[in-house]
């Protein structure tokens, strides 16, 4: 364990570490700053060792070792319980939105296990801790925008209560997205009686009107839509 931290404290960047410590001000962790490709690729190697004792010990002391253990939790080649059991234990560490962000993509979640997934992740929703929420939105970001999950998305989005930024944020953007993918839908959800606040609201157009797969003519609609 101590060689893995030897080497992320070789790895360590300072003028990065000041530049991502400015990204991610929410995180109590210390940081080394070390780039996100760097971990991945020490990830890769680790997953063809005896990573799980290390995933037992490791100690989480800088940044960087929870976002290595996201990626050796992603990258391991284990059968979907065992990967959800590794997942549910990784959940409370996640303090930031890089950490979230960077995590669910890696997971790689295969078609026939999107289900069981579905039903970990929703409990998430209701968390009272905001980082909780947001891996569980960017997981259906991820992974369920698509035809047998997409009206369902927009049902649990509609129950979050959590007032946290980033949770807010990781709405916003979802629900940008099956505006891009699904504009009928999104735009009926958005024009009728939904339950978002205004700042999610409104977000979610800013979002939609940034993007460069919407019309001109539909961004002056948006902009029409925006509560004051």
């Amino acid at each position: 364990m101590e060689k893995i931290r030897d080497k992320l404290l070789e790895l360590q960047d300072e003028k990065y570490r000041e530049f991502n410590k400015k990204l991610c001000p929410d995180t109590n962790l210390e940081m080394l700053g070390i780039r996100i490709p760097i971990l991945r690729n020490l990830a890769k190697e680790l997953v063809k060792e005896d990573y799980r004792a290390y995933l037992d010990n490791i100690q989480n002391t800088y940044f960087e070792e929870v976002l290595l253990e996201g990626f050796i939790i992603g990258y391991s080649k284990v059968n979907i319980d065992e990967k959800l059991e590794l997942i549910k234990r990784f959940v409370p560490k996640i303090d930031s939105w890089e950490i979230s962000d960077t995590f669910c993509p890696t997971l790689k979640i295969k078609e026939k296990d999107k289900e069981k997934v579905w039903k970990f992740i929703l409990p998430y929703l209701k968390s009272d801790k905001e980082f909780e929420v947001r891996f569980a939105v960017i997981m259906m970001l991820d992974y369920y925008i698509v035809d047998e999950y997409v009206d369902k998305v927009i049902l649990e989005l509609d129950k979050i209560e959590n007032n946290g930024y980033y949770a807010k944020m990781a709405v916003a953007w979802t629900l940008a997205e099956i505006g891009i993918k699904y504009n009928e839908k999104a735009m009926k959800y958005l024009k009728d009686k939904n339950h978002l606040d205004d700042f999610t609201y409104n977000k979610t157009l800013q979002k939609l009107r940034e993007s460069y797969r919407i019309s001109k003519e539909q961004k002056e609609e948006l902009k029409k839509m925006k509560k004051l």
